[in-house]
């Protein structure tokens, strides 16, 4: 009688033992005409896939092992579980590419952000001191990466020992003095003068900062201090020899202030990347101040 039969239909008695059979010599009249599968040493049928390592067996007669060969053991799929899919040991895995990540990200340039670098040679002192008035938005915007220190103070400076004879009452008071008195006297007033539009010129560029400029101090401070000295020359020159107090030189002092203003803006919006409106903002501290005290001869 034969014996139990297991759900599957199979026969619970153990295969009777012999030699590996030959699949192509059963299926030969529809797969290979009768061709027969090698067979390795273990008795196990090697296809074309297991000769090229991508079966279970590695196409000699041994288990495949994934990971450290001395630790690994041997690769035993799993029901519903493909074992060569990505993200398995001895694959592929896969991976994606943040949008954060620093090293994709674009470098297009913004305004408020730091410049790519200089526009051009720093300018020859006299190349400078003529652009500052006859050519500024292309002077402040090459100089806006260079400090200026020497022709800064040097005219800053010259300006200030000729300022006292543009207000007549230090001007009478220099004269009428011994040289002995008047010498340290005009000196004072230049080191004054200088260290004033000094400070102008460094409250100038923190309101530009504050205000999401990006431009340098030094450079706007020495740019400042030549805007307000050289703004300033005519009404002085003219106010040596017709006094301070005379119409036509406070209505020269008006013009050459505003001239004063709109340099200064085009200074700050050229050298912290600013629209005009905050430029004159910045700098409206500056501009108050050189009018009160040197514009309207209250100094």
């Amino acid at each position: 009688m034969a014996g139990f039969r297991n759900g599957r239909g199979r026969d619970n008695r153990e295969a009777p033992q012999g030699p590996p059979q030959h699949y192509g010599g059963q299926y030969g009249g529809q797969y290979g005409g009768g061709q027969q599968w090698p067979q390795s040493g273990n008795g196990h049928v090697q296809g074309q896939g297991q000769g090229q390592g991508y079966g279970p067996g590695n196409g000699h007669g041994e288990p495949e092992y994934f990971g450290d060969p001395g630790t690994a053991q041997p690769y035993a799929p799993q029901a519903g579980h493909d074992p060569y899919a990505a993200n398995n040991p001895g694959h592929t895995q896969a991976f994606s590419v943040h949008d954060d990540d620093a090293y994709t990200q674009g470098a297009t340039y913004q305004a408020g952000s730091a410049a790519p670098g200089p526009v051009g040679p720093r300018l020859h002192w006299k190349q400078l001191l003529s652009g500052v008035v006859l050519r500024p938005a292309p002077t402040y915007l090459q100089m806006r990466d260079y400090a200026m220190w020497a022709p800064a103070l040097i005219v800053t400076f010259l300006y200030g020992l000729l300022a006292v004879f543009g207000f007549d009452g230090a001007r009478e008071d220099v004269i009428n003095a011994t040289l002995g008195s008047a010498i340290p006297y005009v000196l004072f007033t230049g080191v004054v003068i200088t260290l004033g539009f000094f400070v102008l010129g460094v409250v100038t560029h923190t309101l530009a900062r504050q205000l999401n400029g990006d431009g340098a101090w030094q450079p706007t401070v020495g740019l400042s201090m030549l805007i307000a000295s050289l703004t300033d020359a005519p009404r002085l020159i003219v106010g040596m020899f017709l006094g301070g107090d005379a119409a036509f030189v406070q209505l020269l002092g008006w013009v050459t202030w505003l001239g004063a203003g709109a340099l200064l803006t085009t200074m700050v919006s050229k050298s912290h990347d600013l629209p005009w409106p905050r430029a004159l903002a910045a700098s409206a501290i500056q501009l108050i101040a050189l009018l009160s005290i040197i514009k309207l001869g209250t100094f």
